[in-house]
């Protein structure tokens, strides 16, 4: 503990009398000082002991006195050191009062005591203090090294709290509560939330002090990582301001959980590329070989029913839809998996990724994650928190863009294939493709394969190049019924929704099935194309179901 007024007192050389403020002794002593100023507060910071003989002071006026004391309690310091028999052989009385009315501890010194013995002694508890201190402090560091190579980070959180006596948590990369001690603290810091995405947004290394939940105790936000953005943030609270020997063991904490963070990243990296491995293995249809390579990294993942997710941003999906006129099967990714995603808040598919993967750890699941250039591939199990987790993160990107149109990059473009087996990789990846192009081409978010398995196949006719498609196909015959010379388009309708019979079609029409024969014939010399073959009739229909959802 630093040196106190009572620890001076109880300090057999000095001989130091109280004489005022007996029930502040406690108080500790950041410094002892002399001034023989009239007015010494300019001169103080707080905490000192002053030491005075009077020289300058009328210390015999009540009034003086009053306003001597009341300035030097108003500045902060802690206590009077009153030299006797220099100028007074005793205190007076006068300040003897005026120390009592402010409650200012007033120390008489005699005359065989220097000054400079008691600032000494005050020197020398301070640089005791802070021995302690740092002692406690390296003793610290050592218990927080052992906890953490035995038990993890868990281990050391205890051993912190244990350190601060208070509690402390860890939070991963998408604010969520991965560990906390002790485990009463866990739904104390989840309330927390909000405070550690705010610091999160801060280039690291970053902290704050915020209000607990509860309101009675004190907590240090402090962020981990290196990257630009912080990959995880530690919470620290404690009933009151952090000693010198805690700091030590909160910043010890920090450089420990930071290097563990940074493993852990360069794990993930490692992880990534075997993952990029697994999945080209499973792309081949080779899932003997993925497992063989995966072993119990992805645990049950390659056995259990999954969705194959595939996501790109907003702005790259938008590029392809322009490059591509249909949708098409992306290869396999055949190069080392691509640098870590960028740590930027611009960065969707970085987002997406360490979503999926704090949802997957929190609820237990195996994850895959394959970043393929400007995409992002997913193997999630069927039904499960990373799932879930991607939907609400689309939804949640697609909203922002509305209310902040103007921001660039945030918003993303997802498909999901239907629950597959390690045999059907290969199909599920152009189930996800196939979804992909559809959300891309309808402007949607995200699309699941079997919404587009059991919805209509007309809402595709809407697209750019089947409407110039079908415009193509049936300009000759538009062309033919603007001169009046009979009306081809509405009887090919008619007969293909009759599914060729004459006599049904010519009473839709309210003509003479001959009337009809005639039509029909001319319609295949304007095609040049028989009636007679069912892909004919199968174009023709279409071409008539993408006009009419064109308005024409």
């Amino acid at each position: 503990m630093p040196p106190t007024l009572a620890s001076l007192v109880h300090h057999s050389a000095l001989k130091l009398t109280v004489r005022a403020g007996q029930d502040r002794l406690d108080v500790p002593v950041r410094w002892a000082h002399v001034s023989e100023l009239a007015d010494p507060v300019p001169y103080m910071e707080g905490g000192e002991l002053l030491l005075i003989t009077a020289l300058t002071l009328d210390a015999d006026d009540p009034e003086a006195m009053s306003r001597y004391v009341k300035r030097l309690v108003g500045a902060g310091v802690v206590g009077l050191g009153f030299a006797v028999g220099v100028n007074y052989d005793e205190i007076p009385k006068a300040l003897v009062d005026a120390a009592r009315e402010e409650g200012l501890p007033l120390l008489e010194v005699p005359r065989r005591t220097p000054f400079l013995a008691i600032s000494k002694a005050v020197s020398a508890a301070i640089a005791a203090d802070q021995y302690r201190a740092v002692t406690a402090g390296f003793a610290a560091q050592r218990e927080l090294t052992k906890q953490a190579l035995s038990d993890g980070p868990e281990g050391l959180l205890a051993a912190l709290a244990g350190q601060v006596d208070g509690w402390a948590a860890m939070y991963d990369a998408s604010g969520a509560v991965v560990a906390a001690a002790p485990e009463w603290a866990e739904r104390r810091a989840a309330r927390l939330t909000a405070d550690v995405e705010r610091l999160r947004e801060r280039p690291a290394p970053a902290s704050s002090v915020v209000a607990g939940p509860s309101g009675e105790d004190r907590v240090e936000l402090h962020s981990l990582g290196t990257g630009r953005r912080p990959r995880a943030a530690l919470a620290v609270g404690t009933a009151a301001a952090l000693g010198t020997a805690e700091r030590y063991a909160v910043h010890s904490a920090i450089a420990l959980l930071t290097l563990t963070t940074e493993r852990s990243r360069s794990l993930h990296a490692a992880e990534q590329r075997i993952g990029a491995a697994v999945l080209r293995m499973l792309l081949a249809g080779q899932p003997d070989h993925a497992r063989a390579v995966a072993g119990d990294l992805y645990g049950g993942l390659l056995d259990a029913p999954f969705r194959l997710i595939l996501a790109e941003s907003a702005s790259a999906s938008a590029a392809r839809a322009h490059a591509d006129g249909h949708a098409r099967v992306a290869p396999v990714p055949q190069t080392a998996v691509a640098p870590a995603l960028a740590e930027t808040n611009g960065d969707p598919l970085g987002g997406l990724t360490e979503t999926l993967e704090s949802a997957a750890a929190r609820s237990g699941e195996a994850v895959l994650v394959v970043p393929d250039g400007e995409r992002l591939v997913v193997l999630a199990v069927d039904g499960g928190a990373a799932v879930a987790a991607c939907q609400e993160y689309v939804q949640a990107a697609r909203a922002a863009a509305v209310e902040q149109p103007a921001a660039d990059g945030g918003e993303l473009v997802v498909g999901l294939s239907a629950p597959a087996g390690p045999i059907a990789v290969a199909a599920a990846y152009k189930q996800a493709e196939q979804a992909l192009s559809v959300a891309r081409r309808r402007g949607r978010s995200l699309v699941e394969h079997e919404e587009l398995a059991a919805g209509s196949v007309v809402p595709l006719l809407a697209d750019d190049a089947v409407r110039a498609f079908a415009d193509g196909l049936l300009r000759a015959l538009r062309e033919h019924d603007a001169t009046g010379r009979g009306d081809l388009v509405a009887s090919l309708r008619a007969w293909l929704s009759r599914h060729g019979q004459w006599d049904a079609a010519a009473a839709d029409l309210g003509v003479h099935r001959h009337t009809l024969r005639y039509r029909m014939r001319r319609v295949e010399e304007i095609l040049g194309r028989s009636l007679d073959d069912p892909d004919v009739r199968m174009e023709l229909w279409l071409a008539l179901k993408a006009s009419a959802s064109a308005g024409e």
